[in-house]
């Protein structure tokens, strides 16, 4: 199995929703071409930023499809196909095996916070239902439980399991994991403030929002950090570190699309219980892009 072409910059794509709040198929078949010309390397559809949540499992079933099949083969797909019910996410996973996905990102089980076997467990369960390789994603400010390195390097043995998109903000953690991985484990950043001091340790990139706003900046910041060209990484991740703190100023993904709509990529719709950006955090918002040119 080859990991490797899950290395760079990897979108977690925003789900864009028309004035009924219906998935917006042409819009997002349009972003999915903008993602490619502009150079990401992977696309993840139905991450957190997807607002994968809110979904009903038939939407979630069709945007997958419509990536897939947009993409067509000329990057790869990552398809979100988490639950905290193992048993769901078997079946999202065997969904996006079925319909041409390329790997699997899946979150740790949220809410019911089980042990480390637990989790251990669990994502072995997925990886034997699936040929594909599957990304775990540890992300304990939205699960409630934290991943930690032994279960992770457990993880790395089972057969399919790829790598880890490691949102703790633990460097300590993420370090030790970069120590001991296997050679054909990828260990990417899930926080864009991290992508450069993660790819700096040994990691393999980014699942990034901030890739949904500047998709060309990002993927060129992580193509230097993972040739070695670190003065040309530096300077591009501190060029988009303003953005990338502005993209948290309320929950995710109400600043990213806040941002996209004021860039003219889509309309600026959501679904509750996420609502529209408070005027004062808009204005911050606005200023940002303004300095970087996108508005």
């Amino acid at each position: 199995m080859d990991v490797t072409r899950f290395r760079g910059s990897t979108v977690a794509l925003v789900t864009p929703f028309d004035e009924r709040g219906e998935v917006d198929e042409a819009r997002l078949r349009k972003l999915v071409d903008w993602q490619i010309e502009e150079g990401t390397h992977v696309i993840l559809a139905m991450g957190t930023t997807g607002e994968s949540a809110t979904l009903s499992h038939e939407e979630h079933h069709r945007v997958m499809q419509i990536i897939v099949e947009q993409v067509n083969r000329r990057v790869p797909v990552l398809c979100g196909a988490g639950s905290n019910a193992t048993s769901e996410a078997v079946d999202l996973t065997r969904h996006a095996t079925d319909i041409g996905a390329d790997g699997i990102l899946s979150v740790a089980p949220y809410y019911n916070k089980p042990t480390q076997e637990g989790l251990f467990q669990h994502f072995k369960a997925i990886a034997e239902n699936t040929d594909l390789p599957v990304f775990v994603y540890n992300v304990p400010g939205r699960t409630g439980s934290n991943i930690t390195a032994e279960t992770t390097l457990r993880l790395a043995e089972v057969p399919n399991i790829a790598g880890i998109k490691e949102a703790s903000g633990d460097l300590s953690q993420i370090m030790e994991i970069l120590r001991c991985r296997p050679p054909d484990f990828l260990v990417l950043s899930g926080d864009d403030a991290f992508a450069f001091p993660v790819m700096a340790l040994g990691g393999d990139g980014i699942i990034s929002v901030v890739a949904n706003e500047t998709p060309g900046l990002l993927s060129q910041m992580v193509e230097a950090a993972l040739s070695g060209k670190w003065d040309e990484a530096r300077r591009l991740h501190f060029q988009l570190l303003p953005l990338m703190d502005a993209n948290f100023i309320e929950s995710n993904p109400i600043p990213v699309k806040a941002a996209m709509a004021m860039m003219g990529l889509l309309e600026e719709n959501y679904r509750l219980p996420l609502v529209p950006m408070r005027e004062e955090n808009r204005q911050k918002l606005k200023n940002v892009l303004q300095e970087l040119k996108l508005i």
